[in-house]
């Protein structure tokens, strides 16, 4: 049995049945969940860590900096792997290394040491997004594929939230460090149990070389035009959240004279609005689309522009006490409105063969163009102009990430009419027997990807 054609997807577009995509949709929600509670964790952490260690501002931006940067730069390596061997066990390994790793900063003596362990937990999560967009939007129908990746993504936000409450109520009662070891533990248990998902077969691409095949996947990935503004867009609206999610506690902790435990409980509230944002706007988005979906980007737009305006007025300095907070928690709404959204744009236009590779890309960007710029300019300027004057000017790139996608939207049609016909086959033993080696079938897909 070739790949088919003809636009009906197996068992109701569920490539592995329908209990076993779920299952693989829980264990890879539940540990990109345990991801961002170890990576933001320390956010909640930066008062305690600052006074004991008398660092600077642009210092403590630099520990949630470091992991998004050494995710950008790994990332593509990662996935080109994970696509082209296991995507299961790719997640297995970088879990595992994630969690050692932010166990292991309990045990930092120094600031230097702090920083090298922070940078190992970003090796551990190289690709994890990328790698888990992929399976979500490989083995789930086309239909739920915005709702759901907003909702894996979602995780991100719920991690954060809870990283955040977490580090400030262990922070309060045990110490700084004995943070790191709680949140580090089950995210071992998961990367064990993450070995029961099932995986999807990795399709054939048009040239067999390791050298060939990674120049063309490249040289594809290039030509997809819509990839590229998209990537750009989504890293400009990451450098305003991340910036919030890193920055607000500290901003509580000053302006708002909050105790620590305090602030990080008013974050983490805005982090959770966030996460509900990113699941009603993937739906939203999805409505709005479903006739055109092109209009995906141009509502991703408009939902960056109102981002703008409610974060400029949230933070302006004319605004204090409860109705600033008020206006945070109506920004927080819209702060993570593209992230479902444009994983599931990525996977629109990329060949099912390498999508944890266009993943990555959109990740790459996400971090190094986003996340490690959010927190550590905004630490910069902190330093040189104060903590107000910085989170005034943050949402001014959300503005910037509505001009690129308006620019994506021109060419998102001619780019998924280049993949729509290309179809998955279920990763199953007896199947493989049935079907021959993949090398043995007719390359279709390989044809349709050129």
């Amino acid at each position: 049995m070739t790949p088919i054609d003809n636009g009906t997807e197996p068992q109701d577009g569920y490539l592995t049945g329908k209990k076993n995509a779920w299952f693989a949709f829980i264990m890879t929600f539940a540990l990109m969940l345990f991801d961002y509670i170890d990576r933001q964790v320390i956010v909640s952490l930066f008062p305690h860590i600052k006074a004991e260690w008398l660092l600077s501002d642009k210092q403590l931006g630099g520990l949630v900096s470091i992991i998004s940067i050494v995710v950008g730069l790994g990332v593509i390596p990662v996935a080109l792997t994970a696509d082209r061997m296991s995507r299961v066990k790719s997640v297995v390994v970088m879990a595992a290394t994630w969690s050692l790793a932010t166990i292991s900063c309990m045990f930092a003596g120094n600031y230097a040491q702090l920083f090298v362990a922070r940078a190992v937990v970003g090796v551990g999560e190289t690709g994890y997004g990328s790698v888990g967009a992929a399976l979500i939007s490989s083995l789930f129908p086309k239909r739920l594929r915005s709702v759901l990746l907003g909702a894996f993504f979602a995780a991100a936000s719920l991690g954060s939230l809870l990283g955040v409450m977490l580090g400030g109520v262990i922070a309060a009662k045990w110490g700084w460090k004995a943070a790191f070891g709680v949140v580090g533990v089950p995210g071992l248990v998961l990367a064990l149990l993450y070995l029961l998902v099932r995986d999807y077969k990795t399709v054939e691409l048009p040239t067999t070389s390791g050298t060939g095949t990674i120049k063309h996947i490249f040289s594809t990935l290039m030509r997809t035009r819509t990839l590229l503004w998209t990537c750009l867009a989504a890293a400009m609206q990451v450098i305003v959240m991340s910036a919030v999610w890193a920055w607000l506690p500290s901003y509580l902790n000053r302006f708002h004279g909050m105790a620590p435990e305090v602030a990080a409980k008013q974050a983490a509230l805005v982090v959770l609005v966030g996460a509900v944002g990113c699941v009603f706007w993937g739906f939203v988005v999805d409505r709005v689309a479903l006739r055109r979906p092109r209009y995906k980007l141009a509502t991703l737009a408009v939902l960056c522009a109102i981002t703008m305006v409610l974060m400029l007025v949230a933070f302006s300095s004319s605004q204090s006490g409860a109705a600033q907070l008020k206006l945070i928690y109506l920004g927080g709404f819209f702060l993570n409105c593209t992230v479902g959204v444009v994983a599931g744009v990525v996977m629109d236009v990329i060949h099912p063969g390498m999508r944890s590779t266009g993943g990555a890309v959109l990740a790459l960007s996400q971090n190094l163009l986003g996340f490690a710029v959010g927190p550590f300019l905004v630490g910069a300027l902190s330093d040189r102009l104060g903590l107000q004057y910085a989170m005034e000017v943050i949402p001014v790139f959300s503005i910037l990430a509505a001009v690129f996608f308006m620019v994506a939207m021109r060419y998102y049609d001619q780019d998924v009419r280049q993949v729509e016909k290309i179809r998955l086959d279920s990763l199953d033993d007896k199947k493989q027997v049935e079907d021959g080696p993949l090398d043995s079938r007719p390359a279709k897909a390989a044809r349709s990807f050129t």
